[in-house]
């Protein structure tokens, strides 16, 4: 488990060094260059930090920041009437009823589009991750070899990990935007896997700082075989873990907050491993009715 936790958190944490800087999403039409196609900012241990700073590719051109102005301003307008029609776009009655609900469906390269793929070589490690549409271009198949030596930096310990990480929402002039799954109680996907196991990590954009590491997690067990299967994760069963440690402090998901979801396999076997992923959804069921699966400590209880 502890194992486990930690390459999670390396996976993690290398995905979060590869994020958009603040501006990008504004000024990404008008940089040549400046964020690399693997979002990657990590500097292995011992080698030089690079001399050439990002604005040093700044091309500015007035009609291109009038194009994203005209961008930003339409994106704002769009979730302007959305909020104002209701929660999601959706009329009040749609979404108290809202029983299912299709996040993440691949049916064309712009549905792969929002999602970003790292693998341990970004700490020296070989394994190698790839992402692409699978038959017919119905589902997204991902795949590639876990490799599971540690590189020789005298610093790495544990090795071995690749993941699949969806994009932080953003919305209009670079502003934060998060899901809202508060009206859902359990995560429903389906998939056809190798019968190797895989962790599922939620992770929400905190309310204090000191809880930026925070990632929710549980395991997905596939099958194998050639068969799909319909796998549900009650979001009660998601539990809370911090710089690659199972944390003694559990409490529920924020819901209301999420900000990205993703599947990393780190279970020490060397080897070809696979995933096809139909669809990622969420659902109310009313059968299920355990709000959290773990112990919660009680703060500040009376003496």
């Amino acid at each position: 488990m502890a194992l486990a936790a930690a390459l999670l958190y390396n996976a993690y944490f290398c995905g979060r060094c590869r994020r958009h800087k603040a501006l990008q999403p504004l000024l990404g039409p008008l940089l040549s260059d400046s964020v690399s196609k693997s979002y990657s900012s990590y500097r292995r241990p011992g080698s030089q930090p690079e001399k050439k700073t990002t604005w040093q590719d700044v091309n500015l051109s007035f009609k291109k920041s009038i194009e994203v102005l005209k961008t930003q301003l339409s994106m704002l307008k769009k979730e302007t009437e959305d909020h104002l029609a209701g929660p999601g776009g959706q009329s009040l009655t749609h979404y108290m009823l809202e029983q299912t609900r299709v996040v993440w469906e691949f049916r064309g390269q712009e549905d792969l589009n929002k999602w970003v793929i790292s693998s341990d070589v970004e700490i020296g490690g070989k394994s190698e991750v790839y992402l692409k549409l699978g038959r017919n271009n119905q589902t997204a198949l991902l795949y590639g070899i876990l490799n599971t030596e540690v590189p020789r930096d005298g610093e790495t310990k544990y090795s071995g990990y690749c993941s699949m990480r969806s994009k932080p929402l953003v919305g209009s002039f670079a502003r934060k935007k998060y899901y809202d799954w508060s009206n859902f109680n359990s995560l429903y996907l389906r998939v056809r896997g190798d019968g190797r196991p895989w962790m599922v990590n939620i992770y929400t954009d905190p309310y204090f700082s000191h809880q930026k590491d925070d990632l929710y997690n549980y395991f997905m067990f596939t099958r194998g075989g050639p068969y799909w299967e319909e796998i549900k994760i009650p979001f009660s069963k998601f539990f809370i873990s911090s710089r690659g440690r199972v944390q003694d402090d559990q409490h529920p998901i924020w819901l209301d907050k999420i900000s990205t979801l993703g599947f990393t396999i780190g279970d020490k076997v060397n080897g070809p491993f696979q995933l096809e992923i139909d669809f990622i959804g969420l659902l109310n069921d009313r059968a299920h009715t355990e709000e959290f699966a773990y112990e919660k400590y009680e703060k500040n209880p009376p003496l």
